[in-house]
C-alpha cells in the first residue's frame, strides 16, 4: 500500500475493534520513511535518522558495489577452483544454506502424519502406573524411564540432572485430621483420613494421606468462619459484614484463586488455621448422583491436594540453584506459609458446615451442598473445630531430564519444548497427559532427524522437570544455575503441563509476540474428528473461544500456574502453553479431579479423552509450533501484537486507565511518559516488520541472525533487574502472576499491586511515591524495548 500512514497522536483512541487489531497486525506494506510519529518530538527524531541514514547508505551501497563486484570477480574468474577446493565449496555451500527456507509444508506434513495416539495412550499408561511424589524413590524411577525413552528413541544428548531441595510430606503414621469438639472436650466429628477407593486402581501402597505441601505442622483450636473463596475481597466483605477472621479457624472452598494466596490472605487477617475442601458447586455441578467412577465429577470423598507455597523454586535458596555448595537460609528466615492448612472432601465438608452458626452467609457465598451457609464465627452448641496437621519438611533430591537435538545451522539458539514429570499421586491429567505427549513429540522428531528426513535450523531442548507441583522448583533452579547461556540463546518456551482437561476446545496462553505463530499451528492442524469440531483447531476455537471485539480466538496471559513463569519472568523468554480444555462457561473452577486419587489412567482412557485424539491435537499443534520456531529463517515474532496487547490493556475496556486514571491525576500522576514510549515501539516494531516483510534486512546470514536477534532479544528488555515492587526475583515488567492470585497472570503487574494497597489502606505519601517511581520504570522499559528493534545508529535519539 504505498503512501500509506500510521499516526500515533498524543491521545491514542483506538477503540479496539477488530478493525484496531488488523491496524496493528497486518501485514506491514510500508517503508520505515513512511511512519509518521506524533508528538513532534518523533518527527523531529526521525528527520534526523533519515538524513544520517542516508548518507550511511549512500556509503553502505558504494562499500557493497565494490564488494559485490570483488565478489562476482573472484567466482567468475576462479570457478574452476571452488568444486577444488573442499574449504571453500563448503563454506559456501553453507553459506547458501543459511539463507534458504525450510520447506515447512514438507516438514510439517511428517511431523503430524507420524505422531499417533496409541503410543500417546500407551505411555500414558506407564506413567501412572503407580504415584511418583516430588523427591521420592518413584520420582526418581520417573526420571530414569524419561531418560530411558530419550535414549532409545536417539535423542542425541540426554541428562539428569538432580538438585538438592526443600519438599514437604505428610506423616505416614498420623494423618491430617479436622474434628468438631463438643463443649466437654470429647469428639463429635472427625475427617476421613483419605480418600476412599471408588475404582480398580485407584488406590496404591505409595499413595500419601491427602495434605498442603509446606503448612507448618500444629495443632488450633477454637471458632470457625466462612470465608468463601478466601480472596481478599471476601475477607474484606466479611469485615463489612462485621466478622472478623482474626483469632479463627477458617473454611473456604477451593476455586478462583491459587490456594497459597488462599493461606497468605488467611494469614494476613489474623486467622490461625485453614480448611479448604472442593464445593459441588466447583467440581460437581451435575450433583452428587453423577460423579467418578461413573463421571469426570468430584465424589464426595475426592480431596485436592497441592502446595500452599507461594514463591517459585527452593524455598531455601531463592535467587541461585540448590546445587550442593549452595548456601541456605534457616528455614524461619525463608518465605513458608505461616499457618496451618488441611484439604477434606466435600463429604466431610457438609458436615462442618451443617454446624455453624452465625448469620446467613450472602447468596453468592453459598455453593452446592444442601445446608445453609452461615458465616460463623463458631458452631452450634458451644462447639469448637480442631485442626491437626502433622506434615513434616524433608531435604530431598528431585531431578529434571533435559534431552536435545542439536540445530543444523544455529545449534547455540534453543527452542525448549517441557512439562514436568512429578505428580501428587498417578497424575494422569496433571502431568502425565503432558508427559505422554512429550514422549511422543521426542520419538516423532527424533525419527525424522535418523532417517534423514529433517533437522531442525536451531536446536530443540526436551525438558523433563522436577518438583513443579512443590513451587515450580526443578524448572526455577535449572534456569537458576543456567541463567547466563539461556538469556543469550533460547528462543522460546513450549509448556504442556496438561494437554487434554476437556474436550471443548483447544487453549492458549503466550506472550503477544507469540500469538501469530500460535494462530498459524492451529491453522494447519486438524481437530479432533467428533460432531461440533471445524475441520481445523483454529476455527474450532475462533468459535468456541473468540476474544471479545476481535475476530481472533483469546489467548489467556500467562501467570504462574507452571514451568513458563520463571523462564518469562527472571530471564524474558517468550512462553507459550498448550492444551486442550472444557467450556469455560461451565461453570468450574478447574477440571474437577484436580490433584485427587482419582486422577487415574482409567480417568483419561474411559471417560475423558477414550480415543486420544484430543492428545495428538495437542502433540501437532506443538510440533507445529515448534517446526515454525526452530525452522523459520526470520523468527516468527510479531512486535506488532505486543504493542496492541500494551496499548489495549491501558485504553481499553475495563484498561488501567479507565481503572486508575483519574485517582492518579489527583497526585498529578499521568500515563504520558508511557504512552510516549509505547507509540515509540509501536512505530519501532512496524519499521522492523515492514522492513522483513519487503525482505530488506540483507543477503547474509550475519544480517538474518542480526534481525532474529532483535526479535528474540526485545523480550528480555522488558525485564527490570530490580524486580518488580515488593518483588525482587518476579522482574517482568508487563507480564507477571497476579500478587493476589498465582495462577491469574496480570498485565503492568507493579501499577496493579501498588494501586491495590492504595486503594486498601496504603494512601500514603510513600506508596504514591513508589507508584510514581514504578511508572517511570515502566516507561523506560519499554524504551528499552524498543531500542531492541531499531538500527545500532538510532541507539542514541530518545523520543
Amino acid at each position: 500500500m504505498s503512501g500509506y500512514t500510521i499516526v500515533f497522536t498524543a491521545d491514542p483512541d483506538a477503540n479496539f475493534k477488530a478493525d484496531s487489531y488488523n491496524q496493528f497486525t497486518n501485514e506491514i506494506n510500508m517503508d520505515e520513511s513512511e511512519l509518521e510519529i506524533h508528538p513532534s518530538s518523533y518527527k523531529d527524531y526521525k528527520r534526523r535518522v533519515s538524513i544520517k541514514t542516508l548518507v550511511l547508505t549512500s556509503i553502505l551501497v558504494a562499500a557493497c558495489g565494490i564488494g559485490v563486484g570483488v565478489l562476482i570477480g573472484w567466482f567468475s574468474k576462479s570457478s574452476e577452483v571452488v568444486p577444488n577446493d573442499p574449504e571453500i565449496s563448503d563454506a559456501f555451500k553453507v553459506w547458501q544454506e543459511a539463507l534458504e527456507e525450510t520447506d515447512g509444508a514438507e516438514v510439517t506434513k511428517m511431523l503430524l502424519d507420524e505422531i499417533n495416539p496409541e503410543n500417546i495412550r500407551e505411555n500414558l499408561r506407564l506413567l501412572t502406573k503407580k504415584p511418583h511424589l516430588a523427591g521420592t524413590e518413584a520420582d526418581k524411577e520417573m526420571a530414569d524411564y524419561v531418560k530411558s525413552v530419550w535414549d532409545t528413541q536417539g535423542m542425541e544428548t540426554t541428562r539428569i540432572v538432580p538438585y538438592d531441595v526443600l519438599l514437604s510430606y505428610p506423616d505416614p503414621e498420623k494423618p491430617n485430621l479436622i474434628t468438631i469438639l463438643n463443649s466437654d472436650g470429647t469428639d463429635y466429628f472427625q475427617s476421613q483420613p483419605e480418600e476412599s477407593k471408588l475404582d480398580e486402581g485407584d488406590k496404591h501402597n505409595d499413595t500419601v494421606f491427602p495434605f498442603n505441601a509446606y503448612a507448618p505442622a500444629g495443632v488450633v483450636e477454637g471458632e470457625l468462619v466462612y470465608v468463601n473463596y478466601a480472596r481478599a475481597e471476601d475477607f474484606k466483605q466479611l469485615e463489612d459484614l462485621g466478622v472478623n477472621a482474626s483469632g479463627k479457624v477458617v473454611i473456604a472452598r477451593y476455586g478462583k484463586i491459587f490456594r497459597g494466596d488462599k493461606e497468605n490472605q488467611a494469614w494476613l487477617r489474623g486467622a490461625k488455621g485453614l480448611i479448604l475442601y472442593s464445593d459441588p458447586a466447583d467440581y460437581a455441578i451435575e450433583g452428587s448422583s453423577s460423579v467418578y467412577p461413573d463421571s469426570w465429577y468430584m465424589p464426595p470423598s475426592g480431596i485436592q491436594r497441592g502446595t500452599v507455597f507461594r514463591p517459585m523454586g527452593d524455598p531455601l535458596t531463592p535467587g541461585y540453584p540448590a546445587t550442593e555448595t549452595a548456601f541456605r537460609e534457616k528455614y524461619e528466615d525463608s518465605e513458608l506459609p505461616n499457618i496451618p492448612v488441611q484439604p477434606i472432601g466435600y463429604g466431610d465438608a457438609i458436615h462442618i458446615l451443617r454446624e455453624m452458626a452465625g448469620d446467613a452467609a450472602p447468596d453468592e457465598w453459598s455453593g452446592g451442598l444442601n445446608v445453609t451457609y452461615k458465616l460463623g464465627p463458631g458452631l452450634v452448641n458451644n462447639r469448637n473445630i480442631k485442626l491437626d496437621v502433622n506434615n513434616r519438611l524433608q531435604r530431598n533430591t528431585t531431578y529434571n531430564i533435559i534431552g536435545t537435538i542439536t540445530g543444523s545451522l544455529e545449534p547455540d539458539r534453543y527452542v525448549m519444548i517441557g512439562n514436568h514429570h512429578d505428580a501428587w499421586v498417578f497424575g494422569a491429567v496433571d502431568p502425565s497427559s503432558g508427559t505422554a505427549v512429550l514422549l511422543e513429540l521426542s520419538r516423532v522428531m527424533t525419527k525424522l532427524v535418523m532417517e534423514g528426513k529433517w533437522r531442525p535450523r536451531r536446536t530443540i531442548v526436551f525438558c523433563s522437570w522436577g518438583a513443579e507441583e512443590y513451587g515450580l522448583i526443578g524448572s526455577t533452579e535449572w534456569v537458576e544455575e543456567f541463567t547466563r547461556p539461556l538469556v543469550e540463546r533460547a528462543v522460546a518456551y513450549i509448556n504442556i503441563d496438561i494437554a487434554v482437561q476437556g474436550n471443548f476446545t483447544f487453549r492458549g496462553k503466550a506472550t503477544p509476540n507469540l500469538y501469530n505463530a500460535l494462530y498459524d499451528a492451529t491453522k494447519a492442524v486438524p481437530d479432533a474428528p467428533f460432531e461440533g469440531h471445524s475441520s481445523n483447531v483454529y476455527d474450532t476455537w475462533l468459535r468456541r473461544m473468540k476474544d471479545n471485539n476481535l475476530n481472533v480466538p483469546y489467548i489467556s496471559n500467562v501467570g504462574s500456574g507452571s514451568d513458563y513463569a520463571v523462564l518469562l519472568s527472571r530471564l524474558g523468554v517468550p512462553a507459550v502453553d498448550l492444551r486442550y480444555t472444557y467450556d469455560p462457561a461451565s461453570g468450574l473452577a478447574g477440571y474437577p479431579l484436580y490433584h485427587s486419587m482419582y486422577e487415574t489412567f482409567y480417568l483419561v482412557n474411559d471417560i475423558l479423552d477414550p480415543s486420544f485424539e484430543y492428545h495428538r491435537v495437542i502433540a501437532r499443534v506443538c510440533a507445529e509450533l515448534a517446526r515454525n520456531l526452530a525452522d523459520s529463517l526470520i523468527l516468527p515474532f510479531k512486535a506488532s501484537d505486543y504493542a496492541f496487547k500494551m496499548r489495549r490493556s491501558l485504553d481499553g475496556p475495563d484498561g488501567l486507565k479507565e481503572a486508575y486514571e483519574e485517582k492518579m491525576a489527583t497526585r498529578g500522576l499521568s500515563f504520558d511518559a508511557i504512552d510516549i514510549a509505547l507509540n515509540y515501539f509501536t512505530a519501532a516494531g512496524q519499521a522492523l516488520e515492514a522492513k522483513i516483510l519487503h525482505k530488506r534486512y540483507g543477503d547474509s546470514p550475519f544480517a538474518v541472525r542480526k534481525v532474529n536477534d532483535q526479535l528474540m532479544l526485545m523480550e528480555r528488555a522488558f525485564i527490570d533487574p530490580q524486580g518488580l515492587p515488593n518483588r525482587p526475583l518476579v522482574r517482568h515488567i508487563v507480564f507477571a502472576p497476579s500478587s493476589k492470585d498465582g495462577y491469574f497472570g496480570d498485565i503492568f503487574p507493579g501499577i496493579m499491586d501498588l494501586m491495590y494497597d492504595i486503594e486498601n489502606g496504603m494512601d500514603n505519601d510513600s506508596k504514591w511515591a513508589e507508584l510514581e517511581k514504578h511508572m517511570s520504570v515502566i516507561a523506560f522499559t519499554i524504551q528499552s524495548a524498543a531500542n531492541t528493534l531499531v538500527e545500532v545508529g538510532e541507539l542514541h535519539a530518545r523520543p
